[in-house]
């Protein structure tokens, strides 16, 4: 396709942070935004052109949506995929194959090991009575997951030992039971890949999770991710080819004694790359609505060797005077109504 011009209209699939921030980026290159999501706390239309509040599986309101954009993307990977029939498949970038893949995590992990990555060892449960076997399969200690619709620590059960599994009750979609792996740090791959092929990667932040939500991205990252970088990114750049990805990719991994070892893909912006607005030339949220519409990528450089991303979740975020009264914070709040216990509400990012 050829670029699009300023004053075109881009869609975006989710009404949440992610697209909040994506409709900011798009805003500055001149374009308007309409945001499509069911009901709910949706942020991201306080800042866009128009709104439609109606559920994914409304055909009528998706066609309609659908005609108002002329690009059309999506800002996580749980819309459901069926309802996208309605909407033109030459719109939407990334495509729906890349959604097919993040929204099963045992078609992810396949789809991984064909590109030539490496998950930790894992076997199917898709019945109450699998679980056992598989947990002896695998060994102890290990992570029982959903194979569906889990994020930031939902859909996840640690089995510490053999007993933890007795009755534990798998759920219809199925569960993918995982080895827990001993690792150095985790780390993500945050690339673009233009609608050319062009692939370019940002840096790779070290990334600390607390309860399963990830707190706190800084660079430099330690040695053993720049050790690894090259293949984790020759992975990536393959998954990318492969699904004819457009847009902003996100590959997560564990840094091991043995190499890079793949937990999970994100085709979207991610919060581990939130750093980008300050500190690359081209933040993650630009680099995508620039691929989405046809245009050049930015620079992907890192404008400082050190930086910090702290997210702020909960009550924390509510004392803005506090955090607005240190220097080098730059202050992102998300305009959420209620700040409940693990609520992903803002970030800070400090770049020296």
């Amino acid at each position: 396709m050829s670029a699009l011009p300023p004053g075109s209209t881009i869609g975006i699939l989710g009404g949440g942070q992610l697209g909040r921030m994506m409709a900011m980026s798009a805003a500055q290159l001149g374009y308007r935004c309409h945001i499509y999501a069911p009901e709910g706390d949706n942020v991201a239309a306080h800042v866009a052109a128009a709104y439609t509040c109606a559920p994914w599986h409304n055909g009528d309101a998706l066609a309609a949506f659908a005609r108002d954009c002329d690009v059309i993307t999506y800002e996580f990977e749980n819309v459901p995929v069926g309802p996208l029939a309605n909407v033109p498949q030459d719109k939407l970038a990334p495509g729906t194959r890349a959604l097919e893949v993040a929204q099963d995590r045992v078609r992810e992990k396949r789809f991984m090991q064909d590109a030539g990555g490496t998950p930790a060892d894992f076997a199917v449960v898709d019945h109450d009575s699998e679980l056992a076997d598989a947990v002896e399969r695998i060994g102890v200690p290990g992570i029982l997951k959903t194979r569906r619709d889990g994020y930031d620590g939902k859909g996840q059960w640690a089995i510490n030992e053999r007993a933890d599994a007795q009755g534990v009750r798998i759920p219809e979609t199925g569960c993918v039971y995982e080895a827990r792996l001993t690792f150095e740090c985790e780390f993500s791959v945050i690339l673009v890949r233009g609608r050319d092929g062009e692939v370019r990667f940002w840096d790779s932040s070290r990334n600390r999770h607390e309860n399963g939500i990830l707190a706190h991205c800084e660079l430099p990252a330690p040695a053993i991710v720049a050790q690894q970088l090259d293949k984790a990114r020759d992975m990536a750049r393959k998954v990318a080819d492969a699904l004819g990805y457009v847009g902003v990719l996100t590959l997560e991994f564990f840094a091991t004694p043995n190499g890079p070892v793949f937990n999970e893909m994100a085709p979207r912006v991610h919060n581990s790359g939130h750093w980008t607005i300050e500190g690359a030339v081209t933040s993650q949220f630009e680099n995508h609505i620039r691929a989405i519409c046809g245009l050049p990528l930015g620079d992907t450089a890192s404008v400082s060797g050190s930086m910090v991303m702290d997210n702020l979740i909960g009550e924390e975020a509510l004392d803005l005077a506090r955090h607005l009264s240190e220097g080098r914070a730059h202050v992102h709040l998300y305009g959420k109504a209620e700040a409940r216990e693990g609520r992903k509400m803002g970030h800070i990012t400090r770049v020296w």
